[in-house]
């Protein structure tokens, strides 16, 4: 404020007392420390609000390729922002063509070596090249390159990718750098992980597929890497980043079971996220992403119910799967956090209704894995997917691209479904089976009733496509909505391999084919929770009949739940296990039309010399 004359005045006898003023203060402080006042600071203006972004996005993300195409071909993304100066965003994929159109003059698909697509705003996107102009020098010169990975670090990026055929066998991962993620990049003359063998077995050669960037707090750099043959493991990474010491090499993950890791760090925790099943199966895919957590890059990771992810009876818990929407395949993620501290995952998936390119001149039709992005939601400290709605098919908030913004999204959290009424029971407390149990294709020898239990002899037999050989006991299944559910035993030993495809539990069929079926199966190593559809026998030309998906950690004893949902021309049928009948992992919805018709039933099979025991079944109404 400005002074005018009277109060300059004003202050003049005041200023002839400073010197007495002065003394006085000295004399009554004798004796006593002389104390320093703080100097006056000036407050620090406020931070303005971040901008809520107005705009918003629908999968699969718009990418469009100088002309006036789209890449509709994305497999395994990974995505970056820009450092310094350069703000824009930058999703990397494998080298795939990148829609039908996309072919050389023999109108054989060309094989993009790493497409790299670029945004400002994380809505819209551009194709503004390829990443490699050349494969490695030890690279076969034909070999496939896939599932990039970009880190920065060192004031450089850091491109990883597989690289599938080696000229001294067996597959690597390679690494490139650059100072830009538009390149031009530098191939690294020697791979960051070598061809080497599976931890099970000598002489062999894993898969050495799928890297993935770890970059601690205080600097240090990890990879992790691998597929199912061999599992997932992980290597400290060299100051520089181009290549990884195999001394000190961890397995995070069984074998067959998981890969595409992604590491995200939350609270204290480090998560890795893995990948599961069958990556390109079409309509019927059934890939999806899982969890564990550690407090160390080199595990043991366990999940939710505290399951290691490396044990044969398999933890993971469910952070992406198929809801029962358009998408299927929904996997091999990246995640990144947006500047307004909000949490998106980036992965690919499959229309079920579009689900492969146009045919390539011998016929075969590629997959069509699309880039999605939906954002990534936190519930008592485990990662899943808009609260569990699973990935989205229609208008979403956009995310924040630049600094001092924020998405409009906000979580929708999604319950289980949940039994209502019983409807009607079975507790096996007889010594037979009653109405309204009938079999097919019974075996006496395999079944009986008694103590409280059905017990049902696994067989050498399946339900499997053209393989139709197992028995079903089976009963009516209510019309409309429901939930039904059975607590099951199978004696498979937890450790060993590999009593491939023994398995047991609920069908919900119309007929030997088309079904779907949630069993406790041995795969390899492995004890799982599969989740399977199929249909048929008639199916369009290159279409599967059969797909699976995976659940949550099995057990001896578990719990299994199929719940069926009518929702238009469809039924939408969603799985869950348990390992003690009250926390239960959701496995992922798999459509189907079984029509009034269709019947619950239980199966044991896959292989003789196991038993499984069932203590009841129960259907009840479906919980609004």
């Amino acid at each position: 404020m400005r002074r005018g004359p009277s109060s300059s005045w004003g202050w003049r006898p005041l200023r002839a007392l400073f010197p007495l003023l002065g003394l006085l203060s000295l004399s009554a402080c004798q004796g006593k420390p002389s104390e320093t006042l703080p100097p006056v600071t000036e407050p620090e203006p406020p931070t303005p609000a971040p901008t809520p972004v107005e705009g918003t996005f629908t999968n699969p993300m718009k990418i469009s390729i100088p002309g006036g195409s789209l890449v509709e071909n994305c497999p395994d993304p990974t995505i970056i922002q820009g450092q310094g100066r350069d703000t824009a965003w930058y999703l990397l994929c494998t080298a795939d063509p990148l829609n039908d159109e996309d072919r050389d003059v023999s109108r054989e698909y060309k094989q993009r070596l790493i497409p790299i697509l670029k945004s400002e705003d994380l809505v819209e996107w551009n194709y503004i090249g390829d990443a490699l102009s050349t494969r490695p020098s030890w690279a076969k010169a034909d070999s496939d390159i896939w599932a990039p990975e970009i880190a920065y670090f060192n004031d450089k990026y850091h491109l990883y990718f597989t690289v599938v055929e080696t000229k001294a066998g067996g597959s690597a991962i390679g690494v490139a750098t650059s100072d830009s993620p538009a390149g031009p990049w530098v191939i690294a003359e020697r791979p960051a992980v070598e061809p080497h063998e599976a931890p099970c077995c000598g002489n062999s050669k894993r898969w050495t597929y799928d890297p993935e960037v770890l970059i601690t707090a205080n600097g240090d750099k990890y990879i992790y890497y691998g597929s199912y043959y061999g599992g997932v493991s992980v290597r400290a990474l060299s100051e520089d980043g181009l290549t990884s010491d195999p001394y000190t090499q961890v397995e995070v993950t069984v074998a067959n079971r998981y890969e595409a890791p992604s590491i995200v760090q939350h609270d204290g925790y480090y998560y890795l996220l893995v990948s599961s099943a069958n990556c390109c199966n079409g309509p019927l895919t059934g890939y999806g992403v899982f969890a564990g957590r550690s407090k160390s890059p080199y595990g043991p990771f366990v999940d939710r119910e505290g399951v290691r992810l490396t044990l044969n009876r398999v933890g993971g818990t469910p952070v992406l799967g198929a809801n029962g929407n358009r998408w299927v395949g929904t996997g091999h993620n990246s995640v990144f956090t947006d500047p307004g501290g909000q949490d998106w995952i980036v992965y690919h998936a499959i229309d079920r209704s579009e689900p492969y390119l146009a045919p390539a001149p011998n016929g075969e039709l590629p997959p069509k894995r699309q880039a999605l992005m939906d954002a990534l939601d936190w519930v008592e400290g485990w990662p899943v997917v808009r609260g569990g709605q699973g990935p989205s098919d229609s208008p979403q908030p956009a995310p924040a691209a630049r600094a001092n913004e924020k998405s409009r999204y906000l979580p929708t959290y999604v319950e289980h479904d949940a039994p209502g009424a019983l409807l009607e029971s079975d507790e096996f407390e007889g010594t037979s089976l009653g109405s309204p149990w009938s079999w097919t294709r019974e075996s006496k020898a395999v079944h009986g009733v008694g103590e409280g239990v059905l017990r049902f002899d696994t067989q050498a037999a399946d339900l499997h496509e053209n393989d139709n050989s197992a028995s079903i006991l089976w009963r009516p299944a209510p019309v409309g909505n429901f939930l039904v559910e059975t607590k099951m035993s199978l004696n498979l030993p937890p450790v060993s391999c590999c009593h491939n495809y023994v398995q047991a539990g609920l069908l919900v069929h119309t007929d030997d084919d088309n079904y779907v079926r949630l069993t406790h199966v041995s795969s390899w190593e492995t004890r799982q929770i599969a989740f399977s559809k199929e249909q048929g026998p008639v199916v369009p030309a290159g279409h599967p009949r059969f797909g699976e998906t995976f659940g949550g950690p099995a057990d001896e004893t578990v719990w299994l739940r199929i719940a069926r949902r009518v929702q238009g021309a469809e039924e939408l049928y969603t799985a869950y296990s348990s390992r003690d009948g009250a926390t239960w992992s959701r496995t992922a919805t798999w459509t189907h039309s079984l029509g009034a018709s269709a019947r619950l039933g239980l199966v044991s099979m896959g292989g003789a010399g196991f038993t499984a025991t069932f203590d009841y079944v129960r259907v009840h109404e479906l919980r609004p």
